[in-house]
């Protein structure tokens, strides 16, 4: 009698054991939940239902159904403005960002002597304070005694207008952009980089191959993944592009529209014309956008198997 009890009391101390340690991981995981809840799923909740209202936020939210979003696409010109401009921006800062970041990566997979110290000073941007760089950004690109344009006359090249020509001034935000996206791009590529197996390259360089071609036939394939995740961070980044042009341009995405993206229109109907319903309309717009090319790159991204290459 005593021997049949032993085992019943053991899995009884089991089931114990296994309730506190369930008990447990639940105590764990509530504030993160929390966390979500409160900081994520609330905000996206209510941003979605001001869509369908007008609300300056200090009078209570007034419904309009789908009057915001008739007014983006059919009232408001400056909304297909906007999505130009987002999109120009996004083309000539992407394709450079990809290219330079593939070639710092490559050279910083390299064992190089000092290597290290290159490192420490390419990955500066990534801890420096967006706003405070854009300023510096600012004094470079100034027109009278500008380095950049200090630069050019040492060739003897006349003044380039950065900041106030119309056609310069989306460049200038494109080469600021460029410079604060490309250390996260190449870290991300850096250690894709390293994880490609040497007997592969061992195997390449005794069939004759030499270093371009083992990049181009062995590297690139391998890190397609990440090149996937760089294309689709990049673009996410462009289409919130904010801080970089309102710094060097102002909140009106001057000069004329030059500079007017996504972020600029998003900012200025929100907090400049108090118009927080059609800024969410703006958002999800935008969100939808997003998750449309985040799909198309995700499906294009896929072998046949249906595996995420």
């Amino acid at each position: 009698m005593r021997a049949d009890r032993a085992p019943a009391r053991q899995n009884d101390r089991r089931s114990a054991l296994t309730r506190r340690r369930a008990a447990a991981g639940r105590v764990f995981i509530v504030p993160n939940l929390l966390a979500v809840l409160v900081f994520l799923l609330f905000p996206l909740a209510f941003s979605l239902y001001l869509s369908f209202h007008h609300w300056n936020m200090f009078d209570p939210p007034e419904f309009v159904g789908l009057r915001n979003y008739r007014r983006l696409f059919t009232g408001d010109r400056l909304f297909y403005t906007a999505l130009m401009n987002t999109v120009i921006f996004t083309v000539a800062t992407i394709v450079p960002t990809v290219v330079i970041s593939l070639a710092v990566a490559a050279a910083l997979n390299a064992k190089l002597k000092g290597i290290g110290l290159f490192r420490s000073v390419l990955f500066m941007p990534l801890v420096a304070s967006t706003a405070a760089m854009t300023v510096v950004w600012g004094f470079m690109f100034n027109t009278d005694g500008g380095l950049f344009n200090t630069m050019l006359g040492w060739f003897g090249l006349g003044p380039v207008r950065w900041l106030i020509d119309p056609g310069w001034a989306l460049v200038s935000l494109c080469l600021v952009s460029i410079w604060k996206s490309v250390p996260f791009a190449a870290a991300v590529l850096l250690a894709a980089m390293q994880g490609v197996p040497e007997d592969l390259h061992e195997a390449a360089r005794i069939d004759g191959a030499g270093g371009p071609r083992r990049f181009w036939s062995v590297t690139l394939p391998m890190i397609r993944p990440a090149l996937g995740f760089v294309f689709v961070i990049s673009i996410i980044n462009s289409f919130q592009a904010f801080d970089q042009a309102y710094v060097l341009t102002g909140g009106n995405g001057g000069p004329e529209t030059a500079t007017y993206l996504f972020g600029i229109m998003l900012f200025q109907n929100a907090f400049q014309f108090n118009d927080l319903g059609y800024a969410c309309a703006l958002a999800w717009v935008v969100f939808v956008i997003l998750l449309a090319l985040t799909s198309l790159q995700l499906r294009m991204g896929r072998d046949d198997t249906g595996e995420v290459r």
